[in-house]
């Protein structure tokens, strides 16, 4: 039987999670049933009072072609035994979606289970390992370990005006995003102008071996550099990864460059998307093509 939205199967949703995804750092999936995870979002399939499969279908708002679309995310795709998430519980979300939404979002992470009902991979990332040898040391002049998401967004919302596809997000998105780095052993970090001036913010999590800069949003490359430097003062290899339209080699000719699929996406309606964008597409690839600006996804729950 599929059930939407129970608040008190929650702990068997948690479970399933550490189950299923074993490779997953834990820190971040108690990060998001803290703070992401809502009773509404979910989907199981239940037979009895046990769960068999479960996924979530979170809201989501992305601006495409100056227009905002209500699209969903699907995410945390789990089942107790292979095959039990495609009986009943994946044909019920997606029929949900086509009647409700033009586009459904995915993570690539559940392309096995979605990719036959039509997700396509639609956005990658690249990651460059730099090397701090290969870096000139510069000044922390103007850098801050706690910017507040009211800053973060305001630069956020003047760096996505290069790109396509992206979250409108809102403050309370910066606030968790402060609230993951922390729980994974991480930090934000900002550069400020002499008018202090939010020009730049990186979220950085540190590893034993490396720092990983998971979003980097800057106006120009000085702001740019000092989020680097800000990373290597934590350790002397730095995984800055980026979108892809981002082309930084003629920046770090020597980095290893390392392309990451992250996102998939559905048509649900090719029809109404055609009459809305006067533009026919007749799959996700094509309505995809139609985008004026390079694209920029980054939400990673």
């Amino acid at each position: 039987m599929i059930v939407i939205g129970e608040e008190n199967l929650t702990k068997q949703i948690r479970d399933l999670w550490k189950d299923n995804y074993s490779e997953m750092d834990p820190k971040y999936i108690d990060f998001v049933f803290r703070n992401i995870y809502q009773p509404e979002y979910l989907y199981c399939d239940k037979e009895g009072d046990q769960v068999q499969a479960s996924l979530l279908r979170i809201p989501h708002a992305m601006m495409f072609n100056d227009r905002v679309l209500a699209c969903s995310y699907i995410t945390g795709i789990t089942e107790r035994a292979e095959g039990q998430a495609d009986r009943e519980l994946i044909p019920t979300v997606i029929d949900a979606c086509e009647n409700s939404e033009l586009i459904t979002l995915a993570s690539v992470r559940n392309a096995g289970y979605l990719a036959k009902y039509g997700f396509e991979k639609v956005y990658s990332r690249c990651d460059y390992l730099l090397q701090k040898k290969d870096f000139k040391p510069i000044t922390n002049f103007g850098c801050a370990y706690d910017p507040s998401p009211l800053d973060m967004l305001k630069i956020y919302s003047v760096f996505v005006r290069r790109f396509n596809g992206f979250s409108a997000r809102h403050v309370e998105d910066f606030v968790n995003l402060k609230k993951e780095a922390a729980a994974r052993g991480g930090k934000v970090v900002a550069y400020y102008d002499e008018k202090n001036r939010i020009c730049a913010y990186a979220v950085i999590i540190v590893t034993p071996d490396d720092a990983i800069i998971e979003e980097c949003i800057y106006l120009d490359a000085s702001g740019l550099m000092k989020m680097l430097n800000a990373a290597f003062q934590e350790r002397s290899l730095v995984h800055l990864v980026v979108s892809e339209a981002e082309n930084l080699r003629p920046l770090f000719p020597k980095a290893a460059r390392n392309v990451l699929w992250t996102t998939m996406a559905r048509l649900n309606n090719a029809d109404l998307f055609s009459r809305l964008f006067s533009i026919p597409a007749a799959n996700v690839k094509e309505a995809y093509e139609i985008s004026k600006k390079p694209l920029f996804y980054n939400e990673r729950f």
